[in-house]
């Protein structure tokens, strides 16, 4: 027996939709005509965000609470209008990944249960030269989300310091993201190193409340910035993806003034397509203010010549230039 569906009219595109009223997110009672209908009504936003960048998916097809496919690949067969960005691997393999240039592609991908959306930093047409810095404030065991707001005000006042424009949003779980434009001019270990010095200096002003250590038995009772977060093919949900979470949270664009008062769960699918109607697109004027990575370069070079270097990257990254042993401390060989 064929699965029931139904069409969508997304733009110029019709869209096809089977099992509309499969339950994806149980909790909040939500279906995958739910799903994408959410995605049609904050689509000038997730467009925006999700732009001709190459782009990993979360599938849940038994829903939020089964297994999650994490899919850097588009399926062989596929309409011809759904675009896709190729890129590399060390390996020397290589992945078409989505790459959104119109709204029916991300209703598209909601057909095959992709919850969340996680873009690259950089874009199609030159995909090692990231275009967008990104500051990862992320809460560890002991510490809340308040604690990561706290630590976001921070980062908004340094950021004004050194005239940069930084746009918030909540992380759809328990963090604050914070994107910066950037000219693409600097390849991904460049971008990475400036992104550990501001986290480095938010540590300073702030040592008892943040840690930018990278093994987690140093990190304590603070608030972790993920300085990884930039370096090559690492991702985080994009502005306006929900999250894979039985109460179908969303990762929500907001104002640094509204931000101290605001709580993850204020946003979600039943409630973010409202506030979407109403403030529109907080984002909407991210790509004109671009900031100058020359800056935190200064910085970089500033820490190089007090003795500062390198932080270690994740585990499945080749060993960097300049990258100290990657070894978990505890497990250091001590010296006889």
């Amino acid at each position: 027996m064929a699965s029931p569906f139904v069409e969508l009219e997304v733009g110029e595109r019709i869209v096809k939709l089977t099992n509309p009223d499969k339950v994806l997110f149980p909790k909040a009672r939500k279906t995958k005509l739910d799903l994408a209908e959410y995605y049609i009504a904050v689509g000038e936003g997730i467009v925006r965000a999700l732009y001709e960048r190459p782009t990993q998916l979360r599938r849940f097809p038994d829903g939020v609470t089964g297994e999650v496919i994490y899919q850097k690949r588009v399926p062989k067969h596929h309409p011809d209008w759904v675009e896709t960005a190729r890129v590399t691997f060390p390996s020397g393999r290589h992945a078409d990944e989505l790459c959104v240039t119109e709204l029916a592609q991300v209703v598209w991908a909601a057909n095959l249960a992709v919850v969340d959306f996680h873009p690259w930093p950089s874009r199609r047409r030159d995909t090692e030269h990231p275009d967008e810095l990104r500051i990862d404030i992320d809460p560890q065991p002991g510490t809340t989300f308040k604690d990561a707001k706290r630590v976001a005000a921070l980062v908004h006042g340094v950021l004004d310091e050194i005239g940069y424009t930084g746009w918030p949003k909540t992380s759809g779980n328990r963090g604050v993201h914070v994107f910066c434009r950037i000219e693409p001019e600097w390849e991904f270990p460049v971008v990475r190193r400036a992104a550990l010095a501001f986290a480095r200096e938010i540590e300073r002003r702030l040592p008892k409340k943040v840690t930018t250590a990278w093994w987690k038995e140093e990190r304590g009772k603070r608030v972790f910035i993920d300085y990884n977060q930039n370096a090559r093919d690492r991702t985080v949900a994009s502005a306006y993806s929900v999250r894979g979470r039985s109460d179908a949270t969303v990762s929500a664009p907001v104002t640094w003034d509204e931000l101290p008062d605001v709580a993850t769960e204020d946003f979600t699918m039943a409630t973010m397509p409202e506030r979407f109607a109403r403030v529109g697109d907080l984002h909407a004027g991210i790509d004109d203010a671009v900031c100058d990575l020359r800056v935190l370069l200064e910085w970089v070079e500033r820490e190089e010549a007090e003795g500062v270097g390198e932080a270690p990257y994740p585990p499945n990254f080749p060993k960097m230039p300049g990258e100290p042993p990657r070894v978990q401390p505890s497990r250091a060989r001590k010296p006889e």
